[in-house]
């Protein structure tokens, strides 16, 4: 009985802990989509072709910041590691080197973002689009060092468990880079009118004060300031660099497949008509939204479990990597009856379902909302089990996993049931859900098998 009533104080322990990263991480997620559902307004208002440019600039700029960013993110794994072990040295040393690596990386990604409008054209995008995203590029590109940095930042607070301030930067920032839309990108309070260059200026802005603020916080907050890792900021340690390199370097292609797959299915759909991929994008947004949360909860996992495995206590890593993966469950599971019971009032939230002149995409839109949500439960799982084997530091072996789901299973079989089958963009979605269920699963399994006991 005592063994029990220990057992479930543990667990209630771990619940605890784990929701107080995750509710800030995942806030923080959710409000940072609902940035780029606003801008998307925002950029409507300035014309549809500015729309088609902007919403194009926009994907990219996340994509190329979401996959850089998955180096840094290796900072969060190794800070849990020594702060689990209470090795402060450690602590610093990794964090100062994870400031090198994010700015070395901004660099080459800066580069890469003053030239994209002209890639753009190289595949073979109309010019009136690239020209007009060019501007964007411009002005968004200063904000690439931050947004970096953000991400390390978010990482290093997460793995010494001081995340909560997360949300209200982010919302601090939210709040910014839509008054700065509204006063660069239409010209009010006396500024001039940019168009989408304003756009860019205003992102790129709030990110350097979303960074800014979280820095002071760090250098500031009682517990996080003993660890002074601006000492000896100049010293370069080449092996922790190269380490953060292989850690990170693995997340980045992970995060690189994941992202493309739903790229290629977004293509594909395109050459299904232009009522089924707006059907898709109708979906597609809505999920993306709530993905957010286990996304969240992903980065919290990874602090938990790495805290454990600097503990050298097996047992808890693999209690919190449990822990974790059954709230994400119940929270998808929950999405996943909203969803299924609002079907039409969520696709009314995109179009307007009693126009007769959309009834084709509604039609469209209601079997693959409903086949999306049915997936919700496994999609979720398998973003925070991924985050787990991050806390365990295993990061090759699911980079290659997650390629055989979700391109081996998930875009062959979503192409045969959406071409072959004749199923349209219902069967991509059944073939991309069934991608992420297949990674689900092993990333599951795999995490099972690196905790279990060891035999004695």
């Amino acid at each position: 009985m005592r063994t029990q009533k220990r057992s479930q104080a543990q667990t209630g322990a771990e619940i605890q802990a784990f929701l107080a990263l995750a509710v800030p991480l995942a806030g923080a997620q959710v409000a940072q989509a609902v940035v780029g559902f606003i801008d998307t307004l925002m950029m409507g208002r300035l014309g549809a072709e500015t729309l088609a440019a902007g919403g194009l600039a926009a994907i990219c700029f996340q994509l190329l910041i979401a996959v850089v960013g998955g180096f840094v993110m290796a900072v969060g794994p190794l800070v849990a590691e020594a702060f689990g072990a209470r090795n402060q040295a450690q602590v610093e040393a990794i964090a100062r080197q994870g400031f090198w690596l994010a700015l070395a990386l901004s660099l080459p990604l800066m580069l890469v973002l003053s030239q994209l409008d002209g890639m753009l054209r190289l595949l073979g995008q109309p010019t009136l689009v690239a020209d007009l995203a060019a501007p964007y590029f411009k002005w968004i590109l200063w904000g690439a060092l931050p947004a970096l940095g953000f991400a390390l930042l978010r990482g290093y607070a997460s793995a010494l468990s001081q995340a909560q301030v997360v949300i209200a930067i982010v919302l601090v920032g939210t709040g910014f880079n839509i008054a700065g839309n509204y006063a660069l990108g239409f010209g009010n309070w006396g500024f001039p009118a940019l168009g989408l260059g304003g756009l860019g200026l205003a992102s790129g802005l709030s990110y350097w004060l979303m960074f800014g603020l979280f820095l002071l916080y760090i250098l500031k907050h009682p517990q996080l300031k003993q660890y002074r890792f601006w000492r000896g900021w100049y010293r370069v340690n080449p092996p922790l660099i190269r380490r953060l390199l292989g850690l990170g370097g693995a997340i980045a292609v992970t995060i690189a497949l994941e992202f493309s797959l739903f790229v290629v299915v977004t293509f594909l759909m395109g050459l299904l008509g232009p009522e089924v991929l707006a059907a898709h994008q109708t979906v597609y947004q809505t999920i993306y939204l709530i993905f957010m949360v286990p996304l969240g909860m992903s980065y919290a996992v990874t602090a938990r479990v790495g805290q454990a495995v600097g503990q050298q206590d097996r047992a808890q890593a693999r209690q919190a990597g449990y822990v974790a993966m059954a709230i994400a469950a119940v929270f998808m599971l929950l999405a996943t009856v909203g969803l299924l019971l609002f079907r039409r009032a969520i696709i009314g939230l995109y179009i307007d379902v009693d126009d007769p002149a959309n009834a084709n995409v509604v039609a469209l839109a209601m079997p693959m909302l409903q086949v999306a949500a049915l997936a919700e439960l496994t999609d979720g799982v398998q973003r925070v089990a991924a985050g787990a084997l991050y806390g365990l530091q295993d990061t090759r072996i699911p980079m290659v996993l997650s390629g055989l789901a979700f391109w081996g299973v998930g875009l062959t079989t979503g192409y045969l049931l959406g071409f072959i089958a004749g199923w349209g963009g219902v069967g991509l979605w059944i073939g991309q859900s069934i991608g992420v269920a297949t990674a689900g699963i092993i990333f599951v399994a795999r995490f099972h098998r690196l905790t279990r006991p060891k035999p004695p």
